[in-house]
């Protein structure tokens, strides 16, 4: 999907290591929405606060630190150090209503999911997604 946009937009080449992990979060925050509105969407034709309801019981730091914590054991080396740079990062905001825990593994997860995407490995996320949706 990446390589697609970076395709058609004629986007320069960028070496996602040089990212730091919030940036990653960033766009995997948007990516894992894109991904669950889709999954929702699929399911029934319903109307879209029934739809918003349902993305946001999934798109929440809660949830998604539920995710991370069932997908962890599938994790390579490289994406657990990746997934730790997010949960480490330093980030100004402040969870709204997860603790501050939780808020730190979502940052994690949605780090990982912005560096798969980023790194074009769409089926592998894609993976991951299905197997933390699968857990909950």
């Amino acid at each position: 999907m990446f390589e697609t946009i970076k395709e058609q937009l004629e986007l320069e080449d960028i070496d996602v290591a040089d990212y730091s992990p919030l940036t990653l979060a960033y766009i995997g925050d948007a990516v894992f929405e894109v991904v669950v509105r889709t999954v929702i969407v699929d399911e029934a034709n319903r109307s879209v606060s029934k739809i918003h309801k349902a993305a946001s019981d999934i798109v929440n730091a809660k949830s998604q630190a539920k995710m991370m914590f069932n997908i962890m054991d599938s994790l390579t080396d490289e994406e657990s150090k990746v997934y730790k740079r997010g949960r480490n990062a330093k980030a100004v905001t402040k969870a709204k209503n997860a603790s501050m825990a939780d808020y730190r593994v979502a940052t994690g997860f949605e780090a990982l999911i912005g560096w798969l995407y980023l790194n074009n490995k769409t089926k592998r996320m894609l993976e991951l997604i299905k197997l933390g949706l699968d857990s909950r």
